[in-house]
């Protein structure tokens, strides 16, 4: 495996769709002049309109990618962490970056230049395919966050966040918040303040939260409740 890379961070590399199914030489290839670098929270990766010429992989902490709005608002796309790529799709069309990239805690990150992305899908077709995979599953994300924003109040919205912090299926669990309360705000799509009634709300499901720590009673609870209609939910309010 590349010697730029711990066996951690070969790991985290290895759990991103892109290189998943890869096989040594092909990763290799594709990884040939990657850089890694290390940004401090708030530093700034991409700027929107930027040329588009690398896509990330974050080995090490939490970065978004987010879009200013009209009204000067900023509108978050994503939120990435340790195992996820973001930006190949700019990066293959050679295009512009369509949003801001942004590190929301310190993290060390590895680009990719767009021009080895072509060289290595030229050699390796199937490195296009994971590519692919890798948009598709992107994609699916942004399918999923608007279904939320349709479908879900903002207590399921908190609550399904919450339960994508862990693997367990139900059972007591206290969960670490990864990144601060207006990012986790944006990121659902509500206003902060619609984020701490939400809190509040939760608290009738057996959710405690304080600072940056959530304590769950139940999480089979807090499934229940993303599952159900909307109509159920807001019947249960009156």
């Amino acid at each position: 495996m590349h010697s730029l890379f711990d066996d951690e961070e070969v790991q985290a590399l290895r759990m991103a769709p892109i290189f998943q199914g890869l096989n040594d030489d092909a990763m290799k290839t594709l990884l040939a002049t990657a850089v890694t670098k290390t940004y401090s929270r708030g530093e700034t990766l991409f700027l929107q309109g930027d040329e588009a010429d690398a896509f990330y992989v974050v080995l090490e902490g939490w970065a978004k990618v987010y879009r200013i709005t009209q009204a000067g608002e900023e509108a978050v796309v994503g939120v990435f962490t340790r195992g996820q790529s973001f930006a190949e799709a700019a990066a293959f069309t050679n295009g512009r970056f369509p949003a801001t990239c942004e590190a929301v805690t310190d993290g060390r990150f590895l680009r990719i230049p767009a021009r080895q992305l072509y060289q290595t899908i030229a050699s390796n077709p199937e490195v296009g395919l994971a590519m692919l995979a890798s948009t598709s599953m992107h994609l699916h994300e942004l399918i999923k966050q608007i279904e939320a924003l349709k479908a879900h109040t903002g207590a399921q919205r908190v609550a399904e966040f919450l339960l994508s912090l862990t693997n367990l299926e139900d059972g007591a669990c206290t969960l670490m918040l990864p990144y601060d309360k207006a990012l986790i705000a944006g990121r659902l799509g509500i206003k902060p303040e619609s984020l701490s009634r939400a809190f509040q709300k939760l608290r009738s499901y057996g959710v405690m939260v304080k600072q940056n720590t959530a304590q769950i009673e139940n999480l089979a609870v807090l499934q229940d409740l993303v599952d159900q209609e909307r109509a159920v939910v807001m019947q249960q309010k009156r």
